[in-house]
């Protein structure tokens, strides 16, 4: 985290200069795709992540699902870009519609597979608004399943923060009190849910060093290029979207090459001022694209290395 003297003197280089003139391109990224449904979807998301290899990600994710075809795919996938593209990559896993028993198959097939890092999560049923319920040999929520991973393997775990609060905790003090059981069970760092405006990730920073929470979290950031599926994935998690945001997506339906032209100066302003508050650590939700993200880290001066 920057020090006070270093994010002022970055907030004036933001307001008085080029925005991302010089920047020397030290930031962490990492990637989360899903798990393609064809051959046709598998040979697109492998371009894509050819296409952000280089820029040496700290590790790439790949999203899980209830469901027998949905896991393999996730492992087939996973498995896929550790043997073939070379790159840390991490399963999700979620306790939702599994035993602890299969789960610990699920993982240990991870592991199996070169799967060093997991992000642990505790999952969504599916429908929208239908509460979670655990399996009744299941995990009850993603600390006990990251306790129960690290009782498999030695993984890396990650798992889910929420600046704007998780939609079904009882209140903000009762989120961060869960993110801090994840941590406590054996967590080595957060992912954010992605969030629209720096500020609320500043706020949540700014909680998190009062209550004392010291390992690493990562602001997740969601480009959105497509405005209405945006606005259903944040319904969906709580986040908020700025009315801002709707004019300046308004209008754009029936124009893909302005909308992504819109899209890409929106969020590499909303990268840049994190970059100008000290964060140094991204998350791109990429949904399985890669021009938006390799824009946005290209402008925060991050390079291929090829071409350092």
């Amino acid at each position: 985290m920057a020090s006070g003297y270093d994010a002022l003197r970055e907030a004036r280089t933001a307001l008085d200069g080029p925005l991302f003139a010089g920047l020397p391109g030290d930031i962490a990224v990492s990637f989360e795709f899903f798990p393609p449904r064809t051959d046709a979807l598998a040979a697109q998301l492998w371009e894509v992540v050819q296409t952000l290899a280089p820029l040496d990600p700290a590790f790439v994710s790949v999203t899980y699902g209830a469901g027998g075809s949905t896991r393999d795919r996730t492992h087939d996938t996973v498995a896929r870009i550790i043997a073939e593209a070379g790159l840390p990559a991490a399963a999700h896993l979620t306790c939702v519609e599994a035993s602890k028993a299969e789960i610990r198959e699920v993982a240990e097939s991870y592991w199996q597979a070169g799967v060093r890092h997991i992000v642990a999560l505790r999952g969504d049923m599916g429908a929208p608004g239908v509460p979670f319920r655990p399996h009744p040999q299941g995990y009850a929520n993603a600390a006990e399943l990251v306790a129960g991973l690290k009782e498999v393997a030695p993984f890396e775990i990650s798992v889910a923060a929420y600046p704007e609060v998780h939609p079904d905790a009882a209140s903000a003090e009762a989120d961060l009190d869960n993110l801090k059981r994840k941590l406590d069970a054996g967590a080595s760092r957060a992912i954010t849910q992605f969030f629209f405006e720096p500020e609320t990730f500043f706020r949540f920073r700014d909680r998190l060093d009062a209550a004392g929470v010291t390992a690493p979290v990562i602001a997740g950031v969601l480009p959105v290029s497509n405005f209405a599926q945006a606005r259903k994935f944040a319904a969906a998690c709580g986040a908020k979207i700025p009315d801002w945001m709707a004019g300046l997506f308004a209008g754009l339906d029936t124009h893909p090459a302005a909308r992504q032209l819109v899209a890409a100066t929106v969020c590499a302003e909303f990268c840049r001022r994190l970059y100008a508050g000290g964060v140094r650590d991204f998350h791109f939700y990429t949904l399985n694209r890669a021009e938006l993200s390799y824009a946005i880290c290209h402008l925060l001066g991050l390079r291929p290395q090829e071409s350092v």
